[in-house]
């Protein structure tokens, strides 16, 4: 039961970053920015996928 609550939660997490990079790229003005942006989303999603896995190895 474990395993299924960790890929439904990193599922989760894939979904909202992918609602996030096509928000960045639908209203940032700037490429920059936009690139900025989607590397700043894809750390945090990143962070949060190694601390899910981090807390079924404890």
């Amino acid at each position: 039961m474990d395993i299924i609550s960790l890929l439904i939660g990193i599922l989760i997490i894939v979904i909202v970053g992918a609602i996030c990079f096509w928000l960045i790229d639908r209203f940032a003005p700037d490429g920059r920015l936009a690139n900025l942006l989607k590397l700043l989303v894809a750390l945090v999603c990143l962070g949060a996928i190694v601390q899910r896995l981090l807390v079924l190895t404890y």
